[in-house]
């Protein structure tokens, strides 16, 4: 009781007004950078998270009614990084120069042994390192 994910589907596809009850967990237990950064990823939805990026001194359940009653419904998945792709990640960035974003494209594209070549490319001598 009182996940992401019951947030996220009454914002997402119920529209269940979980906080208009007796209740007042449902208020307390709320993330609203968490929700505001699962919404970011879906073009209908990033103005709204980041207009409540820009108000972080608004209420829980004001946050939440704003997207309860302006989001259409609609299915919304994203899945998080697993921490395996972030490690690859940092590697990416160093070898390439580039940002978290096109990191992440890169990373779509390369396979392991890629990855792997990489690894062997930035590795750094020293007591922990091989090179």
């Amino acid at each position: 009781m009182y996940e992401l994910k019951d947030y996220l589907k009454a914002i997402n596809k119920t529209k269940e007004p979980l906080m208009d009850d007796d209740d007042e967990t449902w208020e307390k237990k709320y993330p609203p950078f968490v929700v505001n950064k699962c919404l970011m990823p879906f073009q209908d939805t990033i103005l709204f998270a980041n207009e409540m990026n820009a108000l972080p001194h608004v209420d829980n359940k004001l946050q939440f009614d704003f997207f309860l009653n302006s989001l259409r419904p609609r299915n919304r998945f994203s899945p998080w990084m697993k921490a395996k792709k972030l490690d690859d990640l940092e590697y990416v960035k160093e070898y390439y120069g580039y940002n978290n974003e096109k990191a992440k494209v890169a990373l779509d594209i390369l396979d392991d042994e890629q990855i792997s070549a990489l690894k062997r490319r930035t590795r750094k001598g020293g007591k922990n390192g091989t090179g």
